[in-house]
C-alpha cells in the first residue's frame, strides 16, 4: 500500500491506473479505524479495481464546543489496518493541503433543507463541512464509486442528494452498519465511553428496534412512537437529542401509508454523542 500526503502524488498514482482502464473506489474516513470501516473497504474492493481510503480529521465539520482536538488520531494503526485490508493508497493530507486558502476563505458546498434537520439542528454547520470536504475528495480522486456507511444515514442521504444535484460522475454505495454483539453500532467515538456508560449505550439500538417492530406490527402514529422512543432513551439513562421516523429516501415527514421508512435517533451519554438508525420496510 502506498501513502500519499499531497494531491499531486495521489493524482500521479491515479493517472497510472486510469491509463490502463482500471476503476477506482473511494472510502472517505476520519481515521480511528475499526471493523466497521474495514467492512466499507471490503465493499469498495468488490466494486472497483483500485481502492483509495482518505484519512483526514476534517475541522470544518466540528463545532466550536465539539471534540475536534480529542477525536481519535491513530495514524499508524490505521495504516497497518488498511495495508492488511488490501487498500492501494491511503490519502492522508493535512489541512493546508485540503484548504489552501484557509477555512475562513474556503469554498463551501451546502445542501439546503436536509442539512438543518435532525443532526443538523443540533450541530449547525456540520453537514456543510461534510459536503465541502467530500466534494473536494470527489474532485481530487474522481472515483467511479464512493462507499459510505449507513450508520450515518443522514450524511448518506445528503451525499446522495449532492451527487445527483451537482452531477458528479460517481456511484454512491451504502455499507450496512456493523454492530457489537449487544447491538451498539460501531463508531470511533465509542472509545470515549466509560465502563458504566458502555453498559448503557446499547439502549439506543434497543429503543430503535422496539419502535421498528411496532411499525411492522401496524402502528402508524409516528409522532406518538417517536415521543415514546425518546422517553425510553431518557428512562434508560441517555439524553436524547432527537428520536424520529422519516421517509428513507429523503428524510421527509411520512404519512401513515408510506412503506419505506427509517427510524433515527441521537443521544448523549456522558460526553459521548451516539447516533443510530434502522430501516423499516412495511411492504
Amino acid at each position: 500500500m502506498k501513502t500519499a500526503r499531497d494531491i499531486e502524488t495521489l493524482r500521479e498514482i491515479i493517472d497510472g491506473w486510469r491509463q490502463v482502464g482500471e476503476t477506482i473506489a473511494l472510502v472517505p474516513t476520519m481515521g480511528g479505524l475499526h471493523q466497521g470501516h474495514m467492512s466499507l473497504v471490503q465493499l469498495a474492493a468488490e466494486q472497483a479495481d483500485r481502492v483509495v481510503v482518505s484519512v483526514y480529521v476534517n475541522p470544518t465539520q466540528f463545532g466550536p464546543a465539539e471534540d475536534f482536538d480529542s477525536y481519535p488520531r491513530t495514524f499508524e494503526n490505521d495504516r497497518r489496518r488498511l495495508s492488511r485490508g488490501g487498500v492501494d493508497v491511503m490519502f492522508a493530507p493535512d489541512t493546508d493541503e485540503m484548504y489552501p486558502y484557509g477555512q475562513e476563505a474556503m469554498t463551501r458546498v451546502t445542501v439546503p433543507g436536509l442539512s438543518t434537520i435532525l443532526c443538523g439542528n443540533d450541530r449547525p454547520g456540520h453537514f456543510e463541512g461534510v459536503t465541502s470536504v467530500v466534494s473536494r475528495l470527489f474532485n481530487i480522486v474522481q472515483p467511479d464509486v464512493a462507499v459510505f456507511g449507513q450508520k450515518d444515514f443522514q450524511q448518506l442521504t445528503i451525499i446522495r442528494h449532492m451527487v445527483d444535484d451537482m452531477r458528479f460522475r460517481v456511484r454512491v454505495v451504502a455499507g450496512p452498519t456493523l454492530r457489537e454483539k449487544d447491538g451498539l453500532a460501531m463508531s470511533s467515538r465509542n472509545r470515549y465511553l466509560g465502563e458504566s456508560e458502555r453498559a448503557v449505550a446499547p439502549a439506543l439500538h434497543h429503543a430503535l428496534d422496539a419502535c421498528r417492530m411496532r411499525i411492522l406490527e401496524g402502528e402508524h402514529d409516528f409522532a406518538k412512537l417517536a415521543a415514546e422512543g425518546a422517553a425510553q432513551l431518557a428512562a434508560d439513562g441517555l439524553q436524547p437529542e432527537y428520536f424520529s421516523i422519516r421517509r428513507s429516501h429523503d428524510l421527509s415527514t411520512p404519512e401513515a401509508t408510506d412503506q419505506d421508512l427509517v427510524v433515527l435517533a441521537a443521544a448523549r451519554l456522558g460526553k459521548t454523542r451516539l447516533i443510530d438508525n434502522l430501516l423499516v420496510e412495511t411492504r
